[in-house]
């Protein structure tokens, strides 16, 4: 799974090489590593908080369904936008995103 999420990003410029050179392939690949483990810290992060609220609330239930849940997925990340990695005016508030998730 890490491989395809990994191909999904390659061809999210529609498959079209990046690079001229060695060293340019080089760089594509440590960036397209970069941008899958981002995504899957974001996932686990939004899974590990999930986690600890429905343990929080003894939802066993819904406990045992995290388990069939990947930190792999990427149906909800746009990979067709532009990429700025400046800093930003505030930090993602993980706690908001959770709230917004029907479980």
């Amino acid at each position: 799974s890490y491989h395809q999420l990994r191909r999904a990003i390659a061809y999210a410029n529609w498959g079209k090489l990046r690079y001229k050179s060695e060293y340019e392939q080089t760089i594509w690949n440590e960036c397209s590593r970069l941008l899958t483990n981002c995504i899957l810290y974001y996932n686990i992060s939004i899974l590990s908080n999930l986690l600890e609220r429905k343990k929080i609330a003894n939802e066993d239930y819904e406990i045992n369904g995290l388990k069939h849940i990947s930190p792999i997925a990427w149906q909800h990340i746009n990979f067709l936008g532009r990429y700025e990695f400046g800093r930003l005016d505030k930090p993602i508030n993980i706690n908001k995103i959770v709230d917004g998730i029907n479980f």
